[in-house]
């Protein structure tokens, strides 16, 4: 199996480079991508040794492509570079870890090129839901899920029958580090507090979107088109422990859950070796020490954003495209400390409120909605 990791310098593209290292000589990677961590592309290429390297920022490529000179990696620049490892043909599988809607593109160009996807970048379908579905059935690729919630849904699926005979979803959340709090309460929420995730080590953004619940939106929103089901087949339930990862319902209401310790190992390992199961490093699951598992209904009225999430997909159209392209510019302005927390929710709504496009859209759509929205938040914020 030969893989290229998009975004093999974040938290998922490192932990996928350990578990391809510990899969040993079957497994290998052909190319890397970061956006301009010059460094610590730089390490992954002398470890791992991939017939390509791309730097999104050319800047850094160029100075990336002199401190490699003695490798014989080839280091590529800018979108176009990534498109063009994304599609290189001695690839068996991509893998996106990329953050946010620049994954879009990238997802479409491996699909078009006829490879597995594994998804770590849950914009891609957030986004471009039709348009990614549709051309992964034309080209007959699988896309294997590697967010821990979706690749625990995905495996409670293998023992589905050919109906697959699915009630609901039950999409399992771990509530952030306000988990419980009002809106009073969140009033002056900082960057440094709302970047102290319970459970799981992750970058910024996505750390962010945990805290607002935004995450869980965006999950909602990709389930409904992996599992190709309604927005009312999915129900988002607050686990604190983060031990059951997610569930399936049945319709004879037999339930099966997948359980684990939070270690993003296990799903990224399932999508690279899938249908096999391999030996994993992880840290065995003890629910006696443990003791109790709890669980309680997420609180949409004061983490608005997972309520326009919800909104966005039962709308449809460029709804989704909308409510994702407002949360990228809103935390980036609430990391800026530009914006205060809960006006990132607030942004997200108006977003799409004001996106009323319903129907068939194309790629030029999504990046025109995404570009609207962005330009909405920095006009509400008197930034343009």
């Amino acid at each position: 199996m030969r893989i290229t990791i998009l975004g093999s310098t974040g938290s998922i593209g490192v932990q996928a480079l350990d578990v391809i290292k510990r899969l040993g000589q079957n497994t290998n990677t052909c190319a890397l991508s970061a956006y301009n961590n010059i460094n610590a592309l730089e390490r992954q290429i002398r470890e791992f040794c991939p017939e390509y390297a791309c730097l999104v920022d050319e800047n850094a490529a160029r100075e990336l492509k002199i401190r490699v000179g003695d490798t014989s990696t080839r280091v590529l620049s800018g979108v176009e570079g990534l498109l063009e490892i994304a599609a290189l043909p001695q690839a068996d599988m991509v893998l996106n870890a990329v953050v946010g809607i620049a994954g879009l593109l990238p997802t479409l160009t491996a699909i078009n090129a006829g490879k597995d996807i594994a998804l770590a970048n849950k914009e891609t379908l957030v986004a471009g839901g039709k348009l990614v579905t549709d051309a992964a059935k034309a080209k007959n690729v699988k896309i294997l899920p590697v967010d821990s919630e979706h690749s625990a849904i995905f495996q409670c699926l293998q023992g589905a029958p050919p109906s697959r005979a699915i009630k609901k979803i039950l999409l399992t959340a771990s509530g952030g580090p306000f988990f419980g709090r009002s809106k009073d309460e969140l009033v002056n929420i900082t960057k440094s507090d709302a970047l102290k995730h319970p459970n799981w080590d992750m970058g910024a953004k996505i750390t962010i979107d945990s805290a607002t619940l935004m995450n869980k939106g965006l999950e909602l929103i990709e389930a409904v088109w992996l599992f190709d089901l309604s927005p009312r087949q999915v129900e988002i339930v607050v686990h604190r422990e983060s031990v059951i990862h997610s569930a399936v319902e049945y319709v004879d209401n037999s339930v099966i859950a997948q359980l684990g310790v939070p270690d993003m190992r296990i799903p990224i390992q399932y999508a690279l070796t899938y249908p096999q199961r391999c030996p994993c490093p992880v840290e065995p699951l003890s629910l006696t020490r443990y003791g109790k598992l709890t669980f309680f209904e997420p609180d949409a009225e004061t983490f608005i954003c997972l309520k326009a999430c919800i909104r966005a997909i039962e709308a449809g159209g460029l709804a989704p495209v909308a409510a994702n392209g407002a949360n990228e510019q809103a935390v980036k302005l609430f990391l800026e400390d530009k914006i205060g927390f809960l006006q990132i929710g607030e942004l997200v709504m108006r977003a799409v409120e004001e996106q009323r496009h319903i129907g068939d859209y194309t790629l030029k759509d999504v990046l025109a909605a995404d570009k609207a929205a962005r330009e909405l938040v920095m006009k509400q914020v008197n930034i343009i």
